[in-house]
């Protein structure tokens, strides 16, 4: 979702003093104001790359869903609890930042994507993409070693490239890559972020 943000905060969830706190966020979009809920947002807009803040053009965009327990609350009118259950939900995190983060990211998906680009010149260029470099490297490495039809060692290959250059398009962050020493050799572990984007609401 693109808007410009209005404003943000802590707040009961919906505004509604019998409902547990939560975290909105006020956008101004082409549709009209939106308004978005989620505990997650305030972390989002804390930590983000781009950091933005009220008057921005910012992106918003759901990359994940964690398991939690949530606490129903009955009030009564005096907004005392009068009686809880709890059961499962899920808690959406989110994405938010300026609109030209998701644009820079959409250009370096794109390239990653392109198997004839010289990846050693992109991460000169941004070092940021060292760890996406590696991740195609190590996967290039395991398909020489272990995948023998080269059909089936570039359909990998392009599985692998497209999975991360979406995970880059999507805003998530860049897959961390380590270097882990064997007796044998040393071997390449890459992180890899789930992909749920729903529309449910979350709190």
């Amino acid at each position: 979702m693109i808007g410009r943000l209005k404003d943000h905060g802590p707040a009961n969830y919906q505004f509604r003093r019998d409902e547990d706190p939560s975290y909105y966020m006020r956008l101004l979009t082409s549709r009209g104001e939106r308004t978005l809920w989620g505990k997650d947002l305030e972390r989002a807009l804390r930590d983000g790359e781009t950091r933005p803040k009220p008057d921005d053009l910012i992106g918003a965009r759901r990359i994940g869903r964690d398991a939690v327990t949530v606490t129903a609350r009955q009030r009564d009118a005096e907004g005392r609890v009068i009686a809880q259950e709890e059961h499962h939900a899920h808690r959406t995190r989110w994405v938010v930042e300026k609109v030209t983060f998701f644009a820079e990211r959409a250009r370096l998906a794109r390239r990653l994507r392109d198997e004839q680009a010289d990846l050693r010149e992109a991460v000169r260029e941004r070092p940021e993409l060292r760890s996406t470099f590696l991740s195609v490297r190590a996967a290039e490495e395991f398909a020489a070693r272990r995948i023998a039809d080269p059909r089936d060692r570039e359909r990998f290959l392009e599985l692998v490239r497209g999975a991360i250059a979406s995970s880059i398009q999507r805003g998530e962050p860049l897959p961390s890559v380590s270097l882990r020493a064997s007796p044998e050799r040393k071997t390449l572990n890459t992180s890899k972020t789930a992909d749920p984007e729903r529309e449910d609401p979350a709190r």
